[in-house]
């Protein structure tokens, strides 16, 4: 008698603990269709969570990165159009120039054009201390400050760092922000260092009369803002390529994102079509092993000895 009950002891805490799993493992089922994860403790399944963490982890870098790049892109591209406008306003600072050189003019013509550079000298200092989207100089390369100063006479000076400083936006890719206004607005003239605010300021003194001779001035600035505009096209030209970087990069930050996210639904999410069959599986399962221990619970030892 004893070893038979001992067996039916047995059976029955087989059977408990095998509906106790049945019971279980639907609702863990249950709770990955509601949630579409496939866990939601780590414990439940520690190589999955790693997998996951892992992709956490790279995912948020990828966002920085992505950020980056996109600041990136509105400065370089801010800092693009800024050339642009000074590539048409040194163009017409020639053309009159040109004006004042070929074409006979009297004071009156002269002061005319002097008040016309002047503008443009302004318009000038103003584009070279234009700011981006949240207020940083965008010439000035690692300086908070503006670009450039003017002091009491009106010369102007770069108060900028002579680098931009680098911006990461990829692993081991990381893009200078923009150019210091040194190399944008300064360069040398026959061998001495001069600038485009200098050159304009010069031609704008000598049309008033600040020089003897105010033709050949004229024609000595032309040299001048052309060395400006030489300046000008190539700071476009490192702009251009540098934003043509920018593009490529945010492209490829596009495929890893969605490589990343792939990634993630294959390990962590759940296979909806998958987990309702295995919750059928279980149900079925589940019914007929109370069936059967109903059944089987019912039999009575004389029962079952008859």
């Amino acid at each position: 008698m004893s070893s038979i009950t001992n067996s039916a002891g047995s059976f029955f805490n087989r059977s408990l603990a095998q509906m106790a799993n049945l019971r279980n493992g639907i609702e863990r089922t249950r709770t990955q269709i509601a949630t579409g994860r496939t866990i939601e403790r780590g414990s439940q399944d520690p190589a999955v969570a790693a997998q996951l963490r892992s992709v956490a982890r790279r995912e948020a870098l990828a966002r920085v990165e992505g950020d980056n790049a996109a600041r990136l892109g509105q400065d370089l591209g801010a800092a693009g159009d800024e050339l642009e406008a000074v590539t048409v306003l040194l163009q017409r600072a020639r053309e009159l120039a040109l004006q004042a050189a070929n074409t006979p003019l009297g004071a009156d013509g002269r002061r005319a054009v002097a008040f016309e550079l002047e503008q443009l000298g302004q318009e000038l200092f103003s584009r070279a201390n234009a700011t981006s989207l949240t207020g940083e100089p965008l010439f000035a390369g690692q300086s908070s400050g503006a670009a450039f100063t003017r002091d009491a006479l009106g010369n102007v000076t770069y108060a900028g760092t002579p680098e931009s400083g680098a911006v990461p936006i990829a692993p081991g890719t990381a893009i200078e922000r923009g150019l210091p206004g040194s190399e944008v607005f300064e360069f040398d003239l026959g061998g001495t260092p001069s600038s485009a605010f200098a050159v304009l300021g010069g031609l704008v003194s000598a049309l008033q009369g600040g020089a003897p001779d105010p033709v050949a001035a004229a024609n000595a600035a032309i040299d001048g803002i052309d060395a400006a505009l030489d300046a000008t096209n190539r700071a476009t030209t490192i702009i251009g390529t540098r934003m043509a970087w920018v593009e490529q990069v945010q492209q490829q930050q596009a495929d890893r994102s969605i490589a990343l996210a792939e990634r993630r639904s294959r390990v962590g999410d759940t296979d909806i079509a998958d987990a309702v069959a295995r919750l059928q599986q279980s149900l079925t399962a589940l019914e007929a092993s109370q069936a059967a221990f109903a059944r089987v619970s019912a039999l009575t030892l004389f029962d079952a000895l008859r």
